[in-house]
Formats: structure tokens, C-alpha cells, sequence
């Protein structure tokens, strides 16, 4: 709470800031996530994705920051410490793109990224200088010669325009994080793919979607499976929020069949990414499955990722769902 007050209030004077946590700090810091948007602050945070208690367990799961999806921050999911790296300096483009003006998480998988050594290509100084040059706030709030309050009462009459004005800026955000990223892979010659990054899905029938560290697993079985000829694809889900709608239901309307795998549950409704592409699939008669898994820090293994993507090839033949939630390697309960 303490330490995104103050990086609020660092960034409310008009220099860049950056801050990190995980897990319950993020809970702490829940109140003050919505000032840092609703304020407009290009705040940058990163997240290392952990449960959330009870139980206590410091391994990773996304259940941490899933309760931020609609605080007005920006999120992107990393899925190797490369990618963590040039998003940081990416994210600081972004938020401080005068189109966004909006604060932005980059999250990372608890130890499998956070606590795993692992080269990473590091920028020049200067380079990255030159990428993202020295931070002009357009409107710092701590100037003698233009004195304003800050944190005052505000009517009814006023308020749903400030609602508006961060939704529209989260609407132009698409559109400039594909600008950096095709900026930055120009420069230090690292492209990410923008909001989603797409592997085999041009003639793939079935495809698997999946966030953070667990897209790097599926990526060694879909080599696997196309060796054998089977058609599957996967897409990497890079952002969160905005969440790609336009893209994925393209996508989507080609397949015979959806998978969602995901680090989190919405207890009663099911994983928060399948919710989404659900909800962006809206009026599609593509069978879609929720995979949910590799909670509190349970490896999420190949074997685990082959049983997603034969339960898709199955649907894919059928037509039917055997099962819409799937709880994989979970005791007792039946896949």
C-alpha cells in the first residue's frame, strides 16, 4: 500500500517510476491500483505471479493479479526472462504514449522465471536511452506556477466522463503497443508479436491459448504433435489488458476447436482467460474447453499439455465437449 502510494505520488511530480511485488503485497496495494489509472499515471510494476492465501504458498499462479484486470492498469504476460526484460522498457513507451497516459504491469511466472537463472541479451545505456527518451510529464501535478488539489471530493456530475476517458485510452492502447513493438524489433531486432504471438495457427484446426511460462511448454508439444501430422496450434496470449477481442475472434471462428489454459479460477464460473475469449467469442459455434491448472506452483508437464490438446482433437471430431471445466493432474478430480 506504502510503496505504490508513494510511486504514485513520485510519478504525480512528473519523473518516471517503477516499482515491483507479487502475491498478497499486490493485495495491499489493491486501493491505490485504481488512483494510479484514474489519475493517469505512466506508473510501470512488475508482477511475480503467486498465490494468493489461504493456504500460504509463494509458488506461481495467476490468481494474484487476476482482481486487477478492470483496475485500469495495462498487463502484459511474459514467458521468458528476455521477453520480461524488453517489456519494461517497452511498457515505459507505452503508458507513456500521450494516447495511453495509463499505468502498466508486466507479469512473470513466481520461480520458474523469477527465481531461474537464465542469459538474457542486455541493451546498451544508450540504446535504450534512445528508445525511450527522457520522460516529459505533459501535466505534472507538483508545479508551483500551476498549484492544483489533489485526491478532492468529486460529484456525480463529473465522474463517469474520468470512467469514460481511461476506457478510451485502453481502447487506443492496441494500436500503440503494436507501434513499439514493431519499434523496438527494428531497433535491438527482438520481435514479441504485439497483443497475441501466433505458432502453427495458419492451418491448424484445433489451437490451445495460454499465458505467461505455460506457452513455452505447449510450444515443445505442438512441434511434437505436427510431427505427426496432427493440425494444432497454439497462441501465446501476450496481453491481458486490453484484451485482444478483435484478434482472438478471428481466430477462433477458423478452428474446429478451443482450448483455454489457465493459471487462475473464478470460483463458481471457471478460469478468467477462458471467461474472456468466451465472452470475445461471443455467437460462434466453436466448441471451447477450459483447462485449469498448475495452480499454487504444480508443475504444468508435457504430458499435461498433450492431454489438452487430445481432448481439442477429440472435440474437434465430435462436435461434442466431453467436458467444458477441466481440472488437470488434480487428485481426485476426473480430466
Amino acid at each position: 500500500h506504502s510503496a505504490l502510494s508513494a510511486t504514485v505520488a513520485a510519478s504525480a511530480t512528473g519523473v518516471r517510476t517503477f516499482t515491483a511485488t507479487s502475491s498478497q503485497g499486490l493485495m495491499l496495494m489493491h486501493e491505490i491500483l485504481p488512483i494510479a489509472s484514474g489519475m493517469r499515471l505512466p506508473v510501470v510494476m512488475a508482477v511475480v505471479n503467486r498465490a494468493i492465501a489461504a493456504p500460504i504458498n509463494i509458488w506461481v499462479e495467476h490468481n494474484d493479479i487476476m482482481p486487477e484486470r478492470d483496475s485500469g492498469w495495462l498487463q502484459v504476460f511474459c514467458d521468458n526472462n528476455q521477453e520480461v526484460l524488453d517489456m519494461v522498457l517497452q511498457s515505459f513507451r507505452i503508458a507513456e504514449d500521450k494516447r495511453v497516459a495509463l499505468p502498466m504491469v508486466v507479469n512473470l511466472d513466481a520461480f520458474i522465471l523469477s527465481h531461474t537463472v537464465e542469459p538474457v541479451d542486455l541493451m546498451e545505456p544508450a540504446d535504450a536511452d534512445k528508445f525511450i527518451p527522457k520522460y516529459v510529464a505533459p501535466s505534472p501535478f507538483l508545479d508551483p506556477g500551476n498549484p492544483v488539489a489533489l485526491g478532492t471530493l468529486v460529484p456525480p456530475d463529473y465522474v463517469q466522463e474520468t470512467r469514460w476517458q481511461v476506457d478510451d485510452a485502453m481502447r487506443k492502447a492496441p494500436k500503440v503497443i503494436e507501434e513499439v513493438n514493431a519499434a523496438f524489433a527494428k531497433q535491438f531486432g527482438r520481435n514479441w508479436g504485439g497483443m497475441i504471438e501466433n505458432y502453427m495457427t495458419d492451418d491448424a484446426e484445433v489451437v490451445l491459448v495460454a499465458m505467461g511460462s505455460a506457452s513455452a511448454t505447449a510450444h515443445e508439444v505442438v512441434d511434437e504433435y505436427r510431427a505427426k501430422g496432427k493440425k494444432v496450434g497454439l497462441v501465446k496470449l501476450r496481453f491481458w489488458r486490453p484484451y485482444p477481442t478483435e484478434q482472438i475472434r478471428k481466430l477462433v471462428s477458423k478452428m474446429k476447436a478451443v482450448g483455454v489454459y489457465d493459471r487462475a479460477v473464478s470460483f463458481g464460473v471457471g478460469g478468467p482467460s477462458y471467461i474472456e475469449l468466451r465472452n470475445a467469442s461471443y455467437g460462434l459455434s466453436v466448441p471451447t474447453i477450459d483447462f485449469i491448472g498448475g495452480l499454487g506452483g504444480r508443475d504444468l508437464s508435457l504430458a499435461d499439455i498433450r492431454l489438452m490438446f487430445d481432448r481439442l482433437l477429440e472435440t474437434a471430431k465430435t462436435g461434442k465437449v466431453k467436458r467444458e471445466f477441466v481440472w488437470v493432474n488434480t487428485r481426485g478430480v476426473e480430466p
